[in-house]
């Protein structure tokens, strides 16, 4: 089984959410930009992005400085800092942060040309933000304690006894925290709080991120874990199929465990350099980014005709996810709050 729009608001501006989340760590390229300099605000951490960011400046002849923390951190930082902002450009790595910054309206409108770029399901509504690439929430599964027709066909399965103790998640990973929040989208508050209080109850092991999660899993530790579809590519491509224990299951149709939720970029407002701002996107759009993408971080290319010379992913357009709007993934805070609040945090 391997597609997605309600709209929950932001209760309060994302800047409060500095209060329920790690401080920001940013990594700058000279403190004070110049006035032809293009400045990314980069919720994508370096270790991923930071050799396509260098081709953004050698293809594009433009002076680039980027600088890194979370993607919330970084939206709360466009906001505190208002129009003084130095940002001319915000990389997520979710499309929750893009569409807080577009409900504040602190994200210019992109032309068509850009936003047709990617399907109708990656980008906003209003044209604020468009998707560079795409991760699917799956499954990981030791197939020596889990057979096949074992395999969860919703995240209500998760809730069975069975799995007392042997389901793995990350706590701390902003993946996770989409996910949440897809539920309170796609079930309401009560219903979201219902599910999360009996996977509590479960008794799930937390792990530092996602790696850890699928290496326990991998190891035998646990019979499931809940990741992002790429970890397990990318540790593939590392040591080989035949080297790797762990599997990977896509539950599919419109279950909250099925989210495809995706990094993107986003024009700020009334920044001091709009078309080069504008160039950098149509980059991060490009073949060779979207190939960079497809091979070296094992994500989903948004461009159709883009497939990975390095990783056997199931084609994007075959992996079903639920219908629900990506903006709407804003609300963080009242994720976090309610995760606090049932104990998974």
């Amino acid at each position: 089984m391997f597609p997605i729009r309600p709209r929950v608001r932001t209760g309060a501006v994302i800047a409060a959410i500095v209060a329920l989340t790690a401080p920001l760590a940013v990594a700058c390229g000279s403190g004070q930009a110049g006035p032809d300099t293009l400045v990314i605000y980069s919720g994508r951490h370096e270790g991923l992005v930071g050799g396509l960011l260098d081709r953004l400046g050698q293809a594009t002849g433009l002076d680039v400085e980027v600088r890194y923390g979370g993607s919330a951190e970084m939206a709360a930082q466009i906001l505190e800092e208002g129009a003084a902002t130095e940002a001319d450009l915000f990389f997520s790595q979710d499309a929750g942060a893009l569409g807080a910054l577009g409900e504040q309206g602190r994200l210019a409108t992109l032309p068509a040309r850009v936003l047709n770029r990617a399907p109708e399901k990656f980008r906003a509504a209003d044209g604020s933000w468009v998707a560079t690439s795409a991760r699917a929430r799956v499954v990981a599964y030791d197939p020596g304690q889990v057979r096949e027709e074992e395999l969860p066909e919703s995240a209500d399965d998760l809730l069975d006894p069975r799995w007392r103790g042997q389901i793995g998640y990350a706590p701390t990973n902003a993946s996770w925290q989409a996910s949440v929040t897809g539920f309170r989208v796609l079930r309401g508050e009560a219903g979201a709080r219902a599910w999360l209080t009996g996977f509590a109850g479960n008794q799930p092991q937390r792990y530092q991120n996602n790696l850890a999660v699928l290496d326990a899993v991998d190891q035998g530790q646990i019979a499931l874990g809940l990741i992002n579809h790429y970890y397990w590519h990318r540790k593939v491509a590392e040591v080989g199929e035949e080297n790797v224990n762990a599997r990977l299951h896509y539950v599919g149709g419109d279950d909250p465990l099925a989210l495809v939720n995706v990094a993107g970029a986003g024009v700020v407002e009334g920044n001091d350099s709009p078309d080069a701002a504008l160039k950098a996107v149509e980059f991060l759009l490009s073949e060779q980014a979207q190939r960079y993408f497809a091979d070296n971080t094992a994500e989903y290319p948004v461009n159709a005709d883009v497939t990975s010379a390095r990783h056997d992913l199931p084609p994007l357009t075959e992996v079903q996810s639920p219908d629900i709007d990506l903006s709407s993934l804003s609300s963080l805070q009242e994720t976090l709050a309610m995760l606090q609040e049932v104990g998974l945090s």
